[in-house]
Order: structure tokens, then sequence, then C-alpha cells
């Protein structure tokens, strides 16, 4: 049960969206751009960032949300969960292991990242930009995370409702309807 009074319609942040919709706007946007936006990570590479910095933090809610964004994505969808088991086995690029081993570090603590696994992440030829990206990802997501469970949001349990909202995240994104914050 919630510890503030939130919609039981609306589970996990989207909840916590509705109830305080000045802070809303600019969560969205952000996700957005950092999600969605123009990158050279695809889509499905930063909703496993968000996957893995959330299945890290043992956010049941976020975890299955972007786990269920990145199957949407993925050609297959056992990668996330894979990635989730063990990033270095997992079916995906060098690079890609590089940046989901920083992400990791950055979910438990930013000092953990080391100039090692930077330079490792360059040899596999990550960019500035796909660091900074991921760092700030894994950054917000931690947060995501926290502030989620932190207010004990509302968690389905049905697989179903988060494949519906990975192919909701897939196809709209992160931004609300154009109408929703009119009265802001």
């Amino acid at each position: 049960m919630p510890y503030i009074p939130l919609k039981e319609d609306l589970p996990g942040i989207t909840g916590l969206l509705d109830y305080r919709l000045d802070t809303a706007l600019p969560i969205r946007q952000l996700t957005h751009i950092l999600l969605r936006g123009d990158s050279t990570l695809t889509e499905g590479e930063r909703e496993l960032i968000a996957t893995v910095v959330s299945a890290g933090n043992e956010c049941q809610f976020c975890t299955a949300a972007h786990t269920a964004a990145a199957n949407a994505y993925l050609p297959d969808p056992s990668i996330a969960e894979m990635v989730k088991q063990d990033i270095r086995t997992a079916p995906v690029s060098e690079k890609m292991k590089t940046l989901l081993i920083i992400a990791r570090a950055v979910q438990q603590n930013g000092r953990l990242v080391t100039p090692e696994m930077v330079a490792e992440a360059r040899g596999q030829s990550a960019t500035d930009r796909e660091l900074h990206d991921t760092v700030l990802i894994a950054a917000l997501f931690s947060l995501y995370n926290r502030y989620v469970d932190g207010l004990a949001t509302v968690t389905p349990a049905e697989p179903a409702f988060y494949d519906r909202l990975g192919h909701i995240l897939q196809q709209k994104g992160y931004l609300p309807s154009e109408d929703r914050y009119v009265t802001l």
C-alpha cells in the first residue's frame, strides 16, 4: 500500500507523476531525451541500461517495465533476462557490455566507476557522449527506483501488464499527451 494517496490504477512511477504534476513534466522530458532522443545507442540498448540499474536496485516495477520496453525493441526477448543475470556472457556487443558494467557501478556508487572501466569502454569504441548518457541514465534510474520504492507505489504482479506497458513506451515514448499539463 502506498505511503501517500496515489491512484490505484496508476502503478509505479505513473502514480507519482500524477500526484505531483509540476515535477512530472521535467521528469518525463529528461527520460524521453535520454531513452528516445538522438543517440548512437539504440532505444533497446538504452532500455537495457535502465533494466540493469533497476534490477541492481531491486525495484520490481522499474525492472519489469524496462525489461518489457527493452524486449519491445530487441530481436530476442531473452537478451534482457541474460543481461540481468550476467552482463559478461549476455549476447550484446562488447561495447554494450562495458557500458552496462559502468551503469551497474553507477547504480551502486558513482565513485565505483574506474579509469580502467572507462578505458575499456573507449577501447570498444564507446564515445564520450555514450559514456555520459550511460552514467546519466544509470543515475537517473537509481533516483527513479528509490522514488518508486521509497513511497511503496503499486506494483502489478501480472506479466501482461508490463508487456502492454513496454509496447506503450515503445510506441509513445515517455512524454505525456500534449494536453496533460495545460493547467501548469
